[in-house]
């Protein structure tokens, strides 16, 4: 794997990664009972954004290493893939 494929690699799963963390943890304006004027009562309270940013980094460094390793490893070749799709064996 190229280090752009890797750094592609990483992007995508880190956006995922980041998607999926989003809702964890979060309290609603409605839920703490004090909803800000003008923005909607399932607004969160604390967002928390810069934590799940780290933790979105540390997920998805951890499995792009782990892809990486497993790829570099020759467990799966470019061959194999290239065969994977190919109706007859």
């Amino acid at each position: 794997m190229t280090i752009t494929g890797g750094a592609v690699m990483f992007a995508s799963i880190w956006f995922l990664v980041m998607f999926l963390l989003l809702p964890w943890g979060q309290q609603t304006q409605e839920e703490a009972g004090h909803i800000v004027p003008g923005t909607p009562a399932g607004a969160p309270v604390r967002p928390g954004l810069g934590k799940k940013a780290i933790w979105a980094t540390v997920i998805s460094v951890l499995l792009v290493g782990a892809i990486w390793m497993f790829l570099a490893s020759g467990i799966v070749t470019r061959a194999d893939m290239m065969d994977f799709n190919r109706l007859t064996p």
